[in-house]
């Protein structure tokens, strides 16, 4: 398996586990990507809300959120790959770890999103 996949992949486990965390003041991850997002995740979070109209941020399953917010904060702020590429990772994320739609839901998301840029 590809090294930025795996990465990914922890990560993502990262955000899924934080949103179980009772109190959102402590952060769990000091420093790297995990800790990046989870400080912007009030700025993700109303780029979520604005491109998936339809569902609220309670609504959205707990692992496709954590999918989208990795996948907006490297479209939107960290840059450092080119939008099909994170996309697609964000695609075989949700294949991989979501329910059998999260792969569409995040698509379209991702999609209307790119559509805005």
């Amino acid at each position: 398996m590809d090294k930025r996949h795996t990465v990914r992949v922890e990560i993502v486990q990262n955000l899924f586990a934080y949103t179980y965390q009772q109190d959102h003041r402590i952060l769990p991850f000091k420093q790297g990507q995990t800790a990046e997002i989870i400080r912007r995740i009030p700025e993700i979070d109303k780029i979520i809300t604005t491109h998936a109209i339809k569902f609220p941020i309670d609504k959205i399953s707990r692992i496709d959120l954590s999918i989208l917010r990795l996948a907006i904060y490297e479209l939107m702020l960290h840059k450092k790959e080119p939008a099909k590429v994170v996309i697609n990772e964000a695609i075989e994320l949700a294949k991989d770890l979501g329910g059998e739609k999260s792969y569409s839901f995040i698509n379209g998301v991702l999609g209307a999103l790119i559509a805005k840029i």
